[in-house]
């Protein structure tokens, strides 16, 4: 498997969480893709036999400092929508593809750039306003 960085367009790299969270003891065992030069990266989902035999599938795509500050605003934002039981979590991602005007299949807060992290946000706070 590859992944580019999409800042930069060169091949990211496999890096632990203890190159990336030095700090961070309980992600030093953690994989992540990694491009140094434009500090984007992303973890990898854990290994599992049949959609990441290798443990190397990444969780979403590269993010850069600015992404990751969106990403999560928009977790932050979003998630108590469907961890409050006020929806099941299928439920959520699919208003919030309706929102976004995405299919729910590719609706997923670690595939979004800055911009719909953004208008994830935005949605919330509406449906917030509505409901108030």
């Amino acid at each position: 498997m590859s992944v580019t960085c999409p800042y930069c367009h060169r091949p990211a790299k496999l890096a632990t969480g203890a190159n990336i969270y030095p700090h961070r003891p309980d992600l030093v065992d953690k994989v992540f893709w990694r491009c140094a030069p434009c500090d984007a990266y992303v973890g990898c989902h854990p290994k599992h036999r049949k959609w990441s035999p290798t443990g190397t599938t990444p969780l979403g795509r590269l993010a850069n400092a600015e992404l990751r500050r969106e990403k999560q605003r928009a977790h932050a934002a979003f998630d108590p929508l469907w961890k409050s039981g006020e929806m099941r979590r299928t439920e959520a991602y699919k208003w919030l593809a309706e929102q976004l005007g995405m299919s729910a299949a590719n609706c997923h807060i670690g595939m979004l750039d800055a911009n719909a992290c953004r208008a994830v946000v935005a949605a919330v706070q509406c449906l917030q306003r509505r409901a108030a």
